[in-house]
C-alpha cells in the first residue's frame, strides 16, 4: 500500500475498533439492566431493555457498512483482512449477546412476584457477573491484541456452565416439589440458559481474537460443560408437524 492508502486504512481500522467497543459496552449495559429487571421485577426496566436493543442493532449496521466499504475500496490482504472480518464476526456475537438480553427483559413481565428464590436468583447474579468479566476480557484482548488473554476466555466458559448446571437442578427441584412453582422456574431456566449462551457467545468472540492475531485457529475442541441442553427440550413449546 502506499503512504497515502495505508493510512487510510489504519483510520478505517481505527473505526471499527471504536465501534467494536461502543457496540461492546451498549452490550454490557444490556446484560446489568436486564439482570437488574429480573432482580427487581422491574417491567419498567425491562421495557426500557427491551427498547435499548435497537442501538446495538444500529452500531452493528455501522460496523457492517464500514467494513464492507474498507474491504472495497482498500482490498486488504492477510493479516489487514482477517482484522476488518474479525470486526464483523465480533459485531454478530455482541448483537447476539444484547438479543439474549433482550429474551431475558421480556421475561420479567411474567414472573409471579411472591415467589423470591433468593439462593436461584443469586445463582443467576453470579453468572452474569461471571459473563460480563468474560465480555470484558475479551473486548480488552481484542483491543490489545493480546491472544494470551483470548485464550483464558476461551478456556474459561466451564465455570459458567458449572453455574448453570447447578441452578438447572435447583429448579428442578423447586418443581418436583411444588407444582405451583413450575411456571416461574421454567422462565427462570430460560433466563439461566440466555446468560449461558451469552458467556458462548464471548468464547466465539475469543475465538475469532485468536484468529484474527496469530492467523490460525484454535485446534483443541471447546471447553464445555454444559448438561442442560438435552433436558431442556422438554420445556420448549412443541411447533406442530404439517
Amino acid at each position: 500500500m502506499s503512504e497515502h492508502t495505508t493510512k487510510a486504512f489504519d483510520t478505517d481500522l481505527q473505526s471499527l475498533a471504536r465501534m467494536i467497543s461502543e457496540m461492546g459496552g451498549l452490550a454490557e449495559r444490556q446484560i446489568v439492566r436486564s439482570i437488574d429487571a429480573l432482580q427487581k421485577r422491574d417491567t419498567t426496566l425491562a421495557q426500557a431493555t427491551v427498547d435499548g436493543d435497537a442501538e446495538i442493532d444500529s452500531v452493528q449496521h455501522e460496523i457492517e457498512e464500514r467494513a464492507i466499504l474498507t474491504i472495497a475500496r482498500r482490498q486488504p490482504m492477510a493479516v489487514d483482512l482477517r482484522e476488518v472480518v474479525s470486526a464483523l464476526r465480533i459485531a454478530n456475537d455482541l448483537e447476539r449477546i444484547g438479543d439474549l438480553a433482550k429474551n431475558i427483559a421480556k421475561r420479567v413481565s411474567a414472573l409471579d412476584r411472591d415467589f423470591r428464590p433468593q439462593q436461584v436468583m443469586r445463582g443467576v447474579q453470579h453468572m452474569a457477573d461471571l459473563v460480563l468479566v468474560q465480555i470484558k476480557n475479551v473486548l480488552d484482548s481484542y483491543v490489545r491484541r493480546d491472544a494470551a488473554t483470548a485464550l483464558e476466555v476461551w478456556k474459561g466458559d466451564k465455570e459458567i456452565d458449572a453455574v448453570n448446571n447447578s441452578l438447572f437442578r435447583e429448579l428442578l427441584t423447586y418443581m418436583m416439589e411444588d407444582p405451583r412453582t413450575i411456571g416461574f422456574c421454567i422462565h427462570l431456566v430460560f433466563c439461566a440458559k440466555n446468560i449461558e449462551r451469552m458467556g458462548d457467545h464471548a468464547t466465539n468472540i475469543a475465538e475469532t481474537v485468536y484468529y484474527m492475531i496469530e492467523g490460525k485457529m484454535l485446534g483443541d475442541e471447546r471447553p464445555k460443560g454444559d448438561t442442560t441442553a438435552q433436558t431442556s427440550i422438554a420445556f420448549e413449546p412443541q411447533r406442530r408437524v404439517t
